[in-house]
């Protein structure tokens, strides 16, 4: 207290005196006065999390004509990554500016660049308007700064801290960000959920196009530049030089050249004074190997230039030293700032329109590093001064290069292309034609137009001056051919696939879709600019080849094709842009163990034809008009689900044995040979005749006139019923099941030709493969957002008037729509948005962009246009989001990845079960409970855990969920993974920040063993036995569920009394039952009904379970043991569909405890091996977590009166149907199918509401409030006037009787004298009125056993209603 009583009091004083000045200076003019709550910098400070936000606001805020700040993204404990935009109108995104960026404190405990950024930010924005070369950078470049990429590690690191011992340099999971990022080499290494703050960088670097970037770390003071690693990973001394090496060099001068430090290349570092660097700068693998580094990335992946700037040797210097740290490294950022505008730089345009085109390759010969252009079309490529040949390609268009472009040092050259469309054949020509292009640099440019078999191209050369003397043209272009022609057998075919893998990272990546029945591979590469993700707008393709083990040339010409495109890709315009605007994706190989089993030289045998189980592929998928009774295949279900994960677009399947396009559909209900036309028949005619005329013996139709002389197809293409019918096909499987279009190729007459024949094969083929894959680029595409956020609306529909197929948008709202060139009405909807429609014309060649808007049914998801608004708070918003991306993309499958959990599994018995549950209550106890529910008739308890953040506490607030298994003991497989289940969440809990949220949100409650007696009689390994599958009394407990007294025979099992209790607590809003013996999710009702309440949304929970299940969703289980054969679509049936029963728990649940239960059968085997369970858990692990998401999504809200006092026990009617019941604060909560749905609520005493809300399946619960009135009317008339009625009945009734009173008082006397008369025949009076009652006890018998079973709630809401 002494020490800082003696520091106050001259502050005070400083302070006293600095307020007399700044009264006295109030008169004057200031040019640097930041506002009242902007504080000066004063350069001694190092700003925290919440100092740096409220900082970089303050700006913001001060500045907003030249400023904005906002957040690409969190990290992993919460922060935002802060980004501030400096330029002119920082809100809009206008074309002309160069994007900048400088990125610092990347590594959280190298701290100097976050407080030079801040520095640099106020320093731009103070300086604007006053000083000149500030002013002309602001205005002419758009500039990004984050201070702060590892906000979370800054708050780990400690001040003083020189060496990185304080740990703070990774982020909050331990990942080295500057690791993380895709290599060129070792491809991605970290998992995405540890690394939000990469995954955020990518994201921003992708959106944006950055130009050219500084990375500022610490540690050391010099400049380094890319490659940061080298193939060998050689730890130091391997230069590892870029494309654009000499260019790097020269950035990195200017940085380092205008750092009086730096350029010294003497650092002088404590802890390596011996450390030096030529000139302050050092190329980054030469230095040492740095994998996953960020600099990389930008320049491989992202348009960008980047560097990385090391600016002290301390990494956490003390505060005092700031100021000088600044003014060291102020001249060096503007300089390196203003090399943004050197080079080359313009606009791509459409010759005929002027529309601006966008992802144009812009090459430059000689440099093998290519850019595109951005959505205004404009482009910007750093080039140091020389004289280049600068190329624009684009699909569709004539190809334009500018040859000897002079660019000089200082300003960049100005170079606009205009890109003509590829004219039809039918107006080719070779005549020269002239134009001058836009240019500021030279305008002596004139053009020619040239024509090849294989391209199309605009070069432009310098005049000369002398109008005599020819253009120069320069050689053409020769495209690199495949060296080596030979068959590869699987051990062959994968060291080449890894071959290219490995010395193509940037476009090529190599992955496998699952296994044969050998257990080989099914590899793919896909080859693309960036290969290992979907990129929004870049259309899917893929070949698949080898389908028939024995027809090989489709195997060999696909290596041959990637071969071909990695090694043209940057020098040949055509596989460049094809690269560039496509993700190619390519299997040599279907069936790699039939291809083992043939022979070569075989033209027509069936050997090595089907796979190893002796099944043909080509004839084991589901099928429109046949069932498919063969038993579905690994290779097929591998292939199955990889068309469900990726939204391919167009595809083509390589055969053998003919020569023609074969394309749907495969066969026609009758089964007979005959036409079987597609509603896109147009389509796939088109497709199919892009590839029968590049092909010069295909399209004269006259296939294998040795081996069948009789067959002709007109144009080398065919319907394929047409030609013969193929039940099972994977071509009509594609087409009916995803947004794919897929032909059948016949590339050959011989399916097994010699070796010394694949050379012709690739000749004849090769200009076919490409021009195929150029038919993904036609028709129409776009993105289908939300016009309220602009965010991307997934599984909207795309529907073509008169065209009765469909098509849905991909994870991000994209999609695309191949049609034959006309003009069509075209209409885009999703659930809760008003579709839209719009007409558009589709031309030739090219593909149209049609972009749509949607918007929600109503202004405020889930409330009507009346009534209160809920409000959310910060933390509900972000749980919401969490929700949201969960529910979206490959947000499941990442959290699947991310929390994988040791596990030895094993069959448990009661007491091991019993064991292991009160082990998680003792190694858990702040997130389980453990109850007992009751006891077996053999006394075994019937356990319940509850999982949450508050097990013990009621939480009406939150959504219950129950998991139940081992109903019938004879199916342990659900216990078993309930139990893991259990497990998972537990030790997850704390540790991913997923998990954590999840359970601390949810009320989970697992009841593992409902039939634990007869668990004890089952027998391992018994698939069909039925011993177990009763309790101790022989009763199947699934037909025990009674609610009637009137229905039941005998007094419920106790089991079964158990779980009934359990369900009635009410209050849960979804339950998920684990059978076995089957592959499907059923839903209620299990006894025979006509209709079902509610079906749609039963129908749709037991859908989300299976579709996150990698088999059950296909719908082919084909069963043997229990006799399921064939097709379940989606792999989800009503259960009384498969097999009809009364009393069943999930119809108990739905009637008596008013929530939804869905019923997953796991496996065809009832009691498989124990080894098996890793494999089940693993099918089901998804599908667990799906259901707990899906218990936040539907309806939640409050009701409550006027007064905002809630109201307990209202019924809240669904569709005016199922009810749900409001809880303990009013809170209520409905799961509910996507779309729009009719809610009412309804209590004693209080008038009915009802509102309309819309549900999304990717969304969060919509939150409503209901507020009732008191109801008002009595018998259905007004209050008042019942009151006033009722008051004149009585006044009325008062008069009468006085009246009345009155005149038998007046008449009394004359009574008097005959009322003796009365009393004598007393007794006779009384006689008769005992007989007269004995008479009436007959109607009173007759009401004794009325029926009176209707509930006091059905009473209440059929009144209301």
């Amino acid at each position: 207290m002494v020490h800082r009583s003696t520091v106050l009091k001259p502050r005070v004083l400083l302070f006293a005196l600095l307020l007399l000045a700044s009264l006295g200076d109030a008169r004057l003019p200031r040019t640097r006065r930041l506002s009242a709550d902007t504080v000066e910098e004063t350069y001694d400070k190092y700003y925290s999390y919440v100092d740096l936000t409220a900082r970089l606001q303050s700006l913001a805020q001060k500045y907003s004509h030249i400023a904005n700040v906002s957040s690409i993204g969190r990290s992993v404990e919460g922060r935002e990554l802060w980004v501030v935009r400096v330029t002119i109108d920082p809100n809009a995104d206008s074309p002309g500016k160069p994007k900048f960026k400088y990125v610092g404190n990347m590594h959280g405990d190298e701290t100097v660049s976050r407080q030079v950024l801040v520095y640099l930010v106020e320093y731009l924005l103070t300086k604007y308007g006053e000083d000149p070369r500030i002013t002309e950078l602001v205005n002419t470049t758009d500039i990004y700064i984050m201070p702060s990429m590892n906000p979370d590690g800054f708050e780990k690191s400690r001040e003083g801290d020189c060496s990185g011992d304080s740990g703070g340099r990774s982020n909050a999971r331990n990942m080295d960000l500057n690791r993380s990022f895709p290599d060129q080499y070792d491809g991605t290494t970290a998992r995405r959920e540890d690394i939000p703050e990469v995954m955020a960088v990518i994201r921003w670097i992708q959106e944006k196009k950055f130009v050219l970037s500084g990375n500022l770390h610490g540690g050391t003071v010099v400049a380094s530049y890319p490659f940061d690693d080298s193939a060998s990973h050689q730890r130091q001394g391997r230069y590892s030089p870029s494309e654009d090496d000499t260019l790097f060099r020269y950035l990195a001068l200017v940085y380092s050249q205008n750092h009086p430090v730096m350029k010294t290349g003497q650092p002088n570092c404590p802890d390596a004074q011996e450390e030096t660097f030529k000139d302050g700068i050092t190329n980054g693998a030469q230095w040492y190997d740095v994998s996953g580094g960020m600099q990389d990335y930008n320049y491989l992946y992202g348009n960008c230039l980047e560097i990385t700037m090391e600016l002290s040797c301390c990494k956490y210097p003390p505060a005092a030293e700031l100021r000088n740290e600044w003014d060291l490294n102020r001249e060096s950022l503007l300089a390196y700032m203003e090399q943004v505008h050197i080079g080359v730089r313009g606009y791509v345009t459409e010759a005929t329109s002027g529309a601006a085109l966008t992802n144009v390759s812009i090459i430059v010969a000689g440099i093998r590093h290519n850019l595109t252009t951005g959505k205004y079309g404009d482009y910007y490529r750093l080039l140091l001064p020389g004289t280049y040949n600068i190329t624009a390609v684009a699909p569709g268009y004539i190809s334009m290069t500018f040859y000897s472009v002079q660019v000089t040092e200082g300003e960049a050259t100005e170079l606009n292309f205009t890109l003509a469309p590829v004219p039809s054949a039918a107006t080719g020509h070779n005549t020269p034609t002239f134009s001058t292009p836009s240019t500021t640099s030279n305008p002596l440019i004139t053009t020619t137009t040239s024509s090849s078999p294989d391209s199309s191209q605009t070069r432009m050369v310098p005049s000369t001056g002398n109008k005599n003397s020819p253009p120069l043209l320069p050689p053409e272009d020769q495209a690199i051919q495949p060296q080596e022609f030979r068959h590869h057998n699987y051990a062959d075919m994968e060291l080449f696939l890894r071959n290219y893998n490995s010395e193509f990272p940037s476009i090529a990546h190599l992955y496998s879709i699952g296994r044969s029945v050998e257990d080989r591979e099914l590899y793919v590469m896909a080859i693309s600019g960036n290969p290992t993700v979907h990129d929004h707008g870049e259309p899917e393709f893929k070949y698949v080849a080898n389908m028939h083990g024995n027809e090989v040339v489709g195997r060999e010409l696909l290596l041959n094709l990637i071969e071909y495109l990695c090694r043209n890709y940057g020098t040949d315009p055509e596989v460049t842009q094809l690269i560039n605007n496509t993700r190619i994706h390519i299997m040599p190989s279907m069936n790699p163990d039939g291809y083992e089993a043939a022979i070569e030289g075989d033209v027509r045998s069936y050997k090595g034809r089907n796979n190893s189980n002796n099944f043909d592929l080509n004839r084991n998928f589901p099928d429109q008009f046949f069932t498919i009774t063969e038993p579905r295949q690994p290779e097929t279900i591998a292939v199955m689900n990889w068309l469900k994960s990726i939204p391919f677009v167009l595809s083509a399947n390589l055969h053998g044995g003919s020569l023609v396009v074969n394309y749907p559909y495969d066969d026609d209900k009758e089964g007979t040979i005959q036409y079987s036309q597609s509603p896109d028949d147009k389509v796939f005619q088109q497709v199919s005749r892009a590839y029968s005329q590049e092909n010069p013996l295909m399209h004269n139709g006259h296939p294998c006139e040795d081996l069948y002389p009789d067959e002709y197809f007109v144009d080398g293409v065919t319907n394929g019923a047409n030609w013969y019918n193929v039940p099972g096909g994977m071509q009509d499987w594609n087409y009916l099941n995803t947004n794919c279009f897929e032909v059948t190729i016949e590339l050959g007459c011989v399916k097994y030709p010699m070796a010394k024949d694949l050379p012709k094969y690739w000749e004849q083929n090769r200009r076919a493969l490409l021009q195929f894959i150029h038919q993904v680029h036609t028709g129409i595409k776009g993105t289908v957002s939300d016009s309220r956020d602009g965010t991307g609306i997934p599984n909207a529909t795309i529907s073509v008037v008169e065209i009765d197929h469909n098509i849905s948008t991909a994870h991000t709202g994209d999609y695309w729509r191949l049609l034959v060139p006309d003009t069509y009405t075209i209409t885009a909807s999703a659930h809760g948005y008003i579709p839209v429609t719009i007409y558009a014309s589709v031309s030739k060649d090219r593909v149209e962009v049609v972009d749509f808007r949607l918007t929600r049914l109503h202004s405020d998801p889930g409330q009507s246009q009346k009534g209160p608004q809920p409000t959310q708070n910060p933390s509900e918003k972000e749980f919401q989001s969490l929700i949201k991306d969960l529910s979206l993309g490959p947000g499941l499958e990442q959290l699947v990845k991310s929390t994988a959990t040791e596990n030895s599994f094993r069959y448990r018995r009661y007491k091991e079960l019993s064991a292991f549950l009160r082990g998680l209550t003792l190694n858990f106890p702040k997130i389980t409970s453990l109850h007992t529910l009751g006891q077996s008739v053999e006394f075994r308890t019937i356990w319940a855990l509850e999982i949450s953040n508050k097990p013990r506490e009621a939480e009406s607030s939150e959504p219950k969920i129950r998991f139940v298994a081992g109903i019938h003991g004879n199916a342990p497989v659900g216990t078993e993974l309930l139990l893991e289940f259990a497990a998972f969440l537990c030790i997850n809990y704390g540790k991913n920040p997923v998990i954590t949220r999840l359970i601390n949100e949810t009320r989970i409650v697992i009841v593992p063993s409902i039939n634990p007696d007869g668990r004890e009689q089952a027998v391992e390994k018994q698939c069909t036995s039925t011993q177990g599958l009763t309790n101790a009394h022989g009763k199947d407990l699934d037909t025990d569920f009674f609610g009637n007294a009137s229905q039941r025979v005998a007094e419920a099992q106790p089991e079964t009394r158990a779980m009934m209790d359990l369900i009635l607590e009410k209050g849960y809003t979804l339950s998920v039952a684990l059978d076995g013996g089957s592959l499907v999710a059923t839903y209620p009702y299990d006894k025979p009904v006509q209709s079902v309440e509610n079906e749609g949304t039963l129908k749709y929970l037991a859908g989300v379970y299976a579709n996150n299940h990698p088999k059950m969703h296909l719908g082919t289980t084909a069963c043997s043991s229990n006799g399921q054969m064939g097709n379940i679509p989606d792999g989800v049936i009503r259960a009384a569909e498969r097999q009809s029963h009364m009393g069943s728990m999930k119809d108990f649940s739905v009637d008596f405890g008013h929530c939804p239960e869905i019923t997953v059968y796991t496996g065809c085997c009832l009691f498989p091996p124990a080894e098996q369970l890793a494999t089940l858990w693993a099918e089901n692990k998804a599908a667990l977590l799906s259901m707990l998401l899906e218990v936040h999504k539907g309806v939640r809200g409050v009701v409550r009166d006027r007064s905002g006092q809630p109201i307990v026990g209202a019924i809240v009617v669904l569709n005016g149907g199922v009810r749900v019941f409001s809880m303990e604060g009013g809170y209520f909560h409905a799961l509910l199918a996507p779309g729009s749905h009719s809610i009412e609520a309804v209590a004693d005493g209080y008038q009915q509401q009802r509102q309309e809300v819309m549900v999304s399946s990717f969304e969060a619960a919509i939150s409503i409030i209901i507020e009732l009135d008191m109801d008002n009317s009595i018998f259905g008339l007004p209050r008042e006037f019942v009151v006033a009625s009722a008051a004149a009945s009585m006044t009325a009734l008062v008069v009468t009787a006085c009246i009345i009173w009155c005149v038998c008082a007046a008449k009394s006397n004359h009574q008097k004298d005959g009322f003796h008369r009365l009393r004598q025949h007393r007794d006779d009076y009384e006689d008769e009125i005992r007989l007269t009652s004995m008479g009436s006890k007959k109607s009173l018998l007759a009401h004794e056993f009325q029926d009176e079973s209707e509930s006091e709630e059905e009473t209440l809401y059929a009144n209301k209603i």
